[in-house]
This record gives C-alpha cells, sequence and structure tokens, in this order.
C-alpha cells in the first residue's frame, strides 16, 4: 500500500518564493527608502566598475598604474575642482604669448569647490575625503528629489522605474564622482519641481545657487520663458491668471539675471570683460561661434558634402522625439525644458566625447522610456542595457589611455 509523501518544493520554485517574498517586504517601505535603496544598488554597481577598472589602469598624468578607487576618482576635471578647493580663482586669464586664453579654472563654476571647502572648515577631512562624499550624498539627495518631480506625473512603480533609469544611465559613475553633476543634478531636478507644481518665487533661489553649479541656467531660462509664451498665447482656452503670469515672469527674468552671474563674477574678479568667454574658448580651439563646432564636427566625421546632411538628419531626429507622445506627456514644463537644453547644446557646445556625460540634465526623458511600455522585460532590459554602457563609457571614458597624437578622449 503506497504512502503519500509530501514533495519537496524545488529548487527553483524556492528561489522564486524567496524573491516574491523579499520584493513584497521591499515593497511595504517608505517610498524614501525604496528610492534610496535603488540608487545604493546602482552606486555600489559604478563603485564596482570603477574599482575593477582601476586595476587594469596603466600609468598616467596622474598616477602611478592599476591606482586606487579614490584615486582614479580624482582625475580629470576632479583635478581642476580641488585646485579651485585648494587655491581659488586666478586673479587674471593667464594667456598665450598670442595673447589667447590657456586652460585654466575660470572654466568650472564655484558652488561645488565652495561646498567642500566649508565642510572643510568643519571637518578637516580634505578634499580626496569630503569631495566623493559631498558628490554622492547629493546624488542620493537628487534621486529624492526626482521620484517626487516624476510623481507629479505617473504613479509609483513607473516613477521608481524612471529613477533606476536615471541612476544607472551609462554616465551615471559620474555622480559619485568630484565633479559638480551631482549637485547639479540636485537643484536642477528641485528647480524643475517647483516650475512644474507652479511655485514660481520659490524656485528663484534654488535656479540661483543651480546656477553657480554648472552652466544651464540660460535654458532654464529658455524653457520658462517658453511656457509664459504658450500659456499666454492658450489663455483664451487654458486660465492663466495674471498673479501667476507675473510671478511666472519673475522666474523667467531671475533666471536670466542667474545666468549671467558667473559671467560677471569672472569679469568683476579678473577686471576682464571676456574673461569667461575667453576661457571656454580655450577648450574649443577657437571663438565660441554658435552653431559652428557641430558644423565642423559633422564634417570631420563625414566629409563637407555629407557631413550637413548627417547633422540636418540628427536635428530632425532630436526634433521627433521630443515632439513625440511620451515625451508630451512629461507636460509643457518638461518638455520644453529637454528642448531647450538640447538647443543649448546645438547653439553653445564643441561636440566631442563629453557630450554624452552633458545630456544627463535631460533626465526628464528617463520617465518617456519608461512610459513606452509597462512591460517589466522591457524595463528590465533598458536596465540592463544602461548598465552594459556604463562599463563601456567607463573603460572607453574614464580610464586613462594614452593616444598617438598624445593625450585623451575627455569623459
Amino acid at each position: 500500500m503506497e504512502t503519500d509523501v509530501p514533495r519537496r518544493p524545488s529548487a527553483n520554485r524556492r528561489i522564486r518564493a524567496a524573491a516574491l517574498s523579499a520584493r513584497t517586504a521591499v515593497q511595504r517601505w517608505p517610498w524614501y527608502l525604496q528610492v534610496l535603496a535603488l540608487w545604493l544598488a546602482a552606486r555600489l554597481f559604478s563603485y564596482a566598475v570603477l574599482a575593477a577598472t582601476a586595476r587594469f589602469q596603466p600609468a598616467g598624468p596622474w598616477f602611478d598604474a592599476s591606482p586606487s578607487y579614490w584615486s582614479f576618482i580624482n582625475i580629470w576635471d576632479a583635478e581642476w575642482y580641488s585646485r579651485i578647493f585648494a587655491d581659488g580663482y586666478p586673479s587674471s586669464v593667464p594667456r598665450d604669448a598670442a595673447g589667447s586664453a590657456i586652460e585654466n579654472e575660470w572654466a568650472f563654476y564655484a558652488l561645488f569647490p565652495l561646498l567642500v571647502r566649508g565642510l572643510d572648515a568643519v571637518t578637516g577631512l580634505g578634499w580626496d575625503v569630503l569631495a566623493p562624499l559631498a558628490a554622492t550624498a547629493a546624488g542620493f539627495a537628487a534621486s529624492l528629489v526626482i521620484y517626487r518631480l516624476f510623481r507629479l506625473r505617473t504613479g509609483h512603480g513607473t516613477a521608481l522605474w524612471a529613477v533606476l533609469f536615471v541612476a544607472v544611465f551609462p554616465v551615471s559613475p559620474i555622480l559619485q564622482i568630484p565633479y559638480a553633476e551631482s549637485l547639479n543634478l540636485l537643484l536642477l531636478a528641485a528647480a524643475l519641481y517647483l516650475f512644474v507644481s507652479g511655485r514660481y518665487l520659490a524656485a528663484i533661489p534654488v535656479v540661483a545657487l543651480m546656477c553657480l553649479s554648472r552652466p544651464v541656467g540660460v535654458p532654464f531660462a529658455l524653457a520658462a520663458g517658453a511656457v509664459l509664451a504658450v500659456r499666454f498665447l492658450r489663455r483664451h482656452r487654458v486660465d492663466f491668471p495674471a498673479g501667476e503670469a507675473w510671478r511666472l515672469t519673475a522666474l523667467t527674468a531671475a533666471s536670466g539675471f542667474s545666468a549671467l552671474a558667473w559671467p560677471v563674477i569672472a569679469w568683476v574678479w579678473t577686471g576682464d570683460l571676456r574673461a569667461y568667454t575667453d576661457t571656454e574658448s580655450a577648450w574649443r580651439f577657437g571663438d565660441l561661434v554658435p552653431f559652428k563646432p557641430w558644423l565642423t564636427m559633422s564634417q570631420h566625421l563625414f566629409d563637407p558634402l555629407f557631413g550637413p546632411v548627417a547633422l540636418v538628419l540628427l536635428v530632425g531626429a532630436a526634433v521627433l522625439y521630443l515632439t513625440s507622445a511620451p515625451v508630451r506627456r512629461l507636460g509643457l514644463e518638461l518638455q520644453l525644458w529637454c528642448a531647450a537644453y538640447l538647443l543649448y547644446l546645438l547653439v553653445f557646445l564643441n561636440p566631442q566625447t563629453s557630450t554624452f556625460r552633458l545630456l544627463l540634465p535631460m533626465f526628464p526623458l528617463a520617465l518617456s522610456t519608461a512610459w513606452l511600455s509597462p512591460s517589466r522585460a522591457y524595463r528590465g532590459a533598458v536596465a540592463a542595457g544602461f548598465a552594459v554602457l556604463q562599463i563601456v563609457w567607463v573603460v572607453w571614458l574614464w580610464r586613462w589611455t594614452q593616444l598617438p597624437g598624445g593625450g585623451d578622449y575627455p569623459p
């Protein structure tokens, strides 16, 4: 006579049950713990990528072969920020024998190194400790603000996925490196949150600080002005109270003035009206001529005939994307911010390998990417693809490799 013996669950079933139980437990956490846990996992992944790449780093301008993680992240522009932390800004723009400005500290905005200097005055821990900690902490704070911004437009689950896309974006290691990107991301997200919420006067001091962290004031003022114009033109269909119009006008004007703050500070400090613009030109090997660098680069990559055609196709593709349904769902403010920032890059940017890093302020597009499909398989594939490209970015651009003609591609 047979006896029924209870079957033990298979290993796969036990693993799936454990994973489901863990996911259910995490879903019970408050939203901010979920966001911070997700961001922590992404930063640990970036740490692993950077630390592993450092082991295969040959000797370079900053270190011997196989530097530590802490030495490896204090290179490229981090060196410029550390100089500002230690010595401040030059009292005059350094120039060569021909009178052209050479690369100097005035190209780098002051808020991040001054923040680290303030922390050092309190703790005495120095740049090597405080700068990575400040950058990383700003990134964690930015993740919370980004989530709250996305929640203005979507539900909890989709907002979390969009935050994950930002967290593992191919250039996201920069958010734990002594650069100003994470601080700027925090202030930009806060400014956009207040902008979208209609709290225009509250956004003004945030925008003023943002404009001292990185040069994003011009596109923010352009976006605010564009929203003002659109809402004024639509006032007969959509109510636009006079008080709200004046507050938005004030934000637009304040953003424009704040965008000029750093060039004016450089002028007053050095007595040289062109201190900032000439310094920027030093990284471009020529004057700041709108649109010209993109045309020159397109002709360099292709040829004088097809280069402009390729550039027109690229701009056309960007316009089609920014007017697509998923991007329109972001709302007028975020859609116009992304459009204004992209236009700003087209007008002023010298396109090179650093362009990938400069796309980070368009982070609201992470939400439109999540909206393309609710499928976990699709969203997981996007996150995995970003993580793989993160490895590519670190190995290709952050890692120093001597090129045949000298130097290396900047990250």
